[in-house]
């Protein structure tokens, strides 16, 4: 037996062949475990808690069984390691283009937002720094965009940049707090917020960072699992969840000026945290500006707190020609 269809968004451990002998002698088997993505001819994909995916071909699957969701949360937000949250949220806010460099991430979107147009700097590149360095370089040359390391504030991978030229951005979009929050069983999703699983012309145009529609369409509806709250008719206020295995993200809150003040993010916050817990999540992120106080004063009540900071490190004069 095999899962189909409706095994989609069941909690699933899969059992399949890894290819090779085991150490018993018999054939080398892996076991996957996480909420199913979806299922096709020859393959199931499954994504685990940190939102990492697996295929898995039907015709490997030796045992299969759904399994109960986790009946308590197995680590607080807050002391999930920085390096594996920036892996996290990078799923959360896909490129269209991502290449390796050892565990760093090339990443490329046509320049729309830093974090889809920097390379994530965590763990090691796999070469000596001043080579991948280089790489980086190279690589947005070849896309003619500017080259740009996200890096954890005060980081080892921070100083080290900076100690080979690299220099801080220092303008309104040079860097963010990254927050994080444990979710509650239950939020009340407001009655008149429409979600939607893509964007449209008239949702893109009130999320003011759009100069390229294709690319921003291409990031923001990347993920497996994704929403788009508005309200208003027309509308007057939207937001966008992810949620990639136990992580929610919640981001793009916007809400008209002429409009502000009546409650209307709340109301787009409670929705996507309704519809984060019922797709899995059992904690949640986001990533806002330092200098945002309304943003942060805005998730505060819900619990979230700082995590870390981040920040744009690009090439010196010196070192970009």
């Amino acid at each position: 037996m095999t899962p189909d269809a409706p095994t989609v968004g069941a909690r699933v451990v899969v059992r399949h062949l890894a290819g090779g002998t085991g150490p018993s002698g018999g054939p080398a088997l892996n076991d996957v475990v996480g909420r199913v993505l979806g299922v096709d001819d020859s393959t199931v994909t499954v994504q685990r808690r940190d939102g990492r995916t697996a295929i898995v071909a039907l015709a490997d699957i030796v045992t299969w069984k759904v399994v109960p969701d986790r009946p308590l949360r197995r680590r607080r937000a807050r002391d999930v390691d920085t390096e594996e949250l920036t892996r996290i949220t990078s799923r959360g806010w896909p490129p269209i283009e991502s290449q390796r460099l050892g565990d760093w991430e090339l990443r490329a979107a046509g320049r729309f937002t830093g974090r889809a147009n920097s390379v994530a700097v965590h763990g090691s590149p796999g070469v000596e720094l001043t080579d991948a360095l280089e790489r980086v370089e190279a690589f947005y040359a070849e896309r003619d965009q500017p080259a740009l390391a996200q890096v954890v504030t005060g980081s080892a991978h921070d100083t080290a940049l900076a100690a080979a030229g690299w220099t801080p951005m220092d303008d309104y979009h040079g860097g963010a707090v990254v927050q994080v929050a444990d979710l509650d069983p239950a939020y009340a999703a407001d009655p008149a917020a429409r979600i939607a699983d893509s964007v449209d012309a008239e949702w893109l145009s009130h999320y003011g960072r759009v100069n390229d529609p294709v690319s921003a369409r291409a990031v923001l509806e990347g993920p497996a699992q994704v929403a788009f709250v508005s309200i208003g008719d027309p509308i007057v206020a939207i937001g966008r969840v992810v949620v990639t295995g136990e992580w929610a993200g919640i981001s793009c809150v916007e809400v008209d000026p002429e409009v502000r003040r009546q409650g209307l993010a709340k109301r787009v916050v409670d929705t996507s945290l309704a519809w984060a817990v019922e797709h899995g999540a059992d904690k949640a992120y986001l990533q806002t500006m330092r200098a945002n106080t309304a943003a942060i004063a805005l998730y505060a009540p819900y619990g979230f707190a700082d995590h870390h900071d981040y920040r744009y490190l690009r090439p010196s004069t010196a070192t970009s020609q």
